[in-house]
């Protein structure tokens, strides 16, 4: 075979020309960009939920563990705390995601954790001290979550000294869910 026609047939099994410019056309790059817009659109909500969810996680457990502290501060001290301090904890009275405040004392005490950004629920614990139908010393305890987002001050949960069942001494408002 002649040079000059293998050198034609290796040009057409390579299909390339010798001055074929390479890339992307403008209108292939948009629409990729288009494709990343949509699906950041569509991912940014999802992962913001999830980042405030995480955020929320903090108050419920530090609920949990006051409204713990307050069951035992009042067994052996026949009184709720009123303040975070008294409970020896070692959790601080704010985060960066929430500010906490314990109120109370004697029969009854609560925890309210107003959140420091609008994007996350604000929570509220109770304990109460009362006697059962059967006069058997009993401590309510309850933990809730707004119905909503925003920053304000939760509101107190609903309480009663003079109770005869648990849902009766202690349980949330209108504008709160009761977390387990």
């Amino acid at each position: 075979m002649k040079s000059e026609l293998k050198v034609k047939y290796l040009q057409f099994l390579l299909g390339k020309k010798k001055d074929s410019n390479e890339g992307f056309t403008l209108i292939e790059l948009l629409v990729v960009v288009i494709i990343i817009g949509v699906l950041a659109a569509i991912a940014l909500p999802n992962f913001l939920n999830q980042t405030a969810k995480a955020k929320q996680a903090e108050a419920k457990t530090t609920i949990s563990q006051v409204n713990n502290a307050q069951a035992l501060h009042r067994n052996t001290n026949n009184g709720f705390a009123s303040a975070m301090s008294e409970l020896a904890l070692g959790l601080p009275e704010s985060t960066s995601n929430y500010t906490y405040a314990v109120t109370g004392g004697g029969d009854t005490a609560q925890i309210l954790a107003t959140a420091a950004n609008s994007a996350m629920k604000g929570y509220t614990g109770a304990n109460v001290f009362f006697k059962d139908a059967n006069s058997n010393s009993v401590i309510a305890t309850i933990a809730c979550e707004a119905n909503t987002a925003g920053t304000g001050t939760p509101a107190d949960p609903v309480k009663s000294t003079t109770a005869t069942t648990l849902t009766g001494a202690a349980s949330c408002p209108g504008t709160q869910t009761q977390i387990k």
